[in-house]
């Protein structure tokens, strides 16, 4: 048995991609997308269609260019969605624009959006997560979301703090990251790599896993952002993973044994609940350099993906 079939056993996999093939091969539970991916699956020949049917619904809705190229690259990714729903038993993660990464009221608003464009071709709420960063702002607009049966995957997840904030606002999911974790302390230590035991993203999300299944959080945890499959392979057992094809293939070809690692009867000492108000979430945040560059950086890089996939849109729409 490969360690991809002994890994979804004990964890539900999820590919990481936008790639419908991919999908299709790989046969996983759930799939997340987000802007970058979406940006790289607009060259494939299976998204021409949709972007075509999504301009072609934008030119038809009131507003300025700017919010008919918003509208496109929402209907875009709703219609992305769908198709990959039919490939998938399980859900699909659908990112708000990065923009309203610090703004409540815009989130909530975009959210209720995609599920009514979600709900406009048929697919009911309950397959759908809408992806949010997880900053302050974004964390209490996934309270509010929660509360109306909008279930949320809190994504750019780097500390504690955000997992433990997160946890009491009752997301339904959080990803924390695990790869640029590794990346940011590479480059802090000058080193060249860290043991798949040690490295620092893994311990991070084994930490958040232990510290909710000790306290009983119904959040559920899903690793994301891997470098290799070693980091895979420490965080079998948790609830979820998203991996990217191209890790799925390699724990595919490997028949090794894998052990679990995670599990809500191994948790060991779990460490005190914490709750944070908004003072104390920015202050740890303010002290760990790393959550606080990565999520930046995470932030601005999907906002400029999202930036280039409108233009994208727009050379399309000027073109026809």
């Amino acid at each position: 048995m490969s360690k991809l079939e002994q890994l979804k056993t004990m964890t539900t996999v999820v590919a990481d991609t936008g790639d419908l093939d991919a999908i299709a091969q790989w046969r996983p539970v759930d799939a997340t997308t987000n802007p970058s991916l979406l940006l790289k699956a607009a060259d494939l020949p299976a998204y021409r269609p949709m972007l075509d049917a999504a301009i072609h619904y934008a030119q038809g809705q009131r507003g300025s260019d700017t919010e008919q190229l918003g509208i496109a690259t929402d209907y875009l990714a709703v219609l992305a969605g769908q198709k990959i729903l039919e490939l998938i038993p399980g859900v699909v993660s659908t990112e708000v624009d990065a923009r309203l990464s610090f703004d409540t009221d815009g989130t909530v608003r975009k959210a209720r959006r995609l599920i009514e464009l979600y709900d406009s071709i048929g697919i009911p709420t309950e397959r759908v997560l809408i992806k949010i960063a997880s900053t302050w702002e974004g964390i209490r607009a996934a309270e509010i979301l929660e509360k109306e049966g909008i279930r949320c995957n809190l994504t750019l997840l780097f500390s504690f703090a955000q997992a433990a904030a997160c946890a009491d606002a009752g997301a339904f999911l959080i990803s924390p990251f695990v790869g640029r974790i590794l990346d940011w302390n590479l480059k802090q230590s000058g080193r060249s790599s860290y043991e798949p035991h040690e490295d620092p993203g893994v311990l991070s999300v084994s930490r958040i896993y232990n510290y909710f299944k000790g306290h009983g959080y119904d959040t559920v945890v899903m690793g994301a952002s891997f470098r290799n499959t070693g980091e895979i392979e420490q965080l079998s057992g948790c609830d979820r993973l998203t991996i990217s094809p191209a890790l799925l293939e390699a724990l595919q070809n490997d028949t090794g044994e894998l052990p679990r690692r995670l599990s809500p009867e191994t948790t060991g000492k779990v460490e005190s609940r914490v709750s944070l108000d908004e003072n104390a979430f920015r202050w740890l945040m303010n002290e760990d350099a790393m959550a606080t560059e990565k999520l930046a950086e995470g932030i601005r890089k999907f906002a400029a993906d999202q930036v280039e996939l409108e233009q994208r849109v727009r050379q399309i729409a000027q073109a026809a």
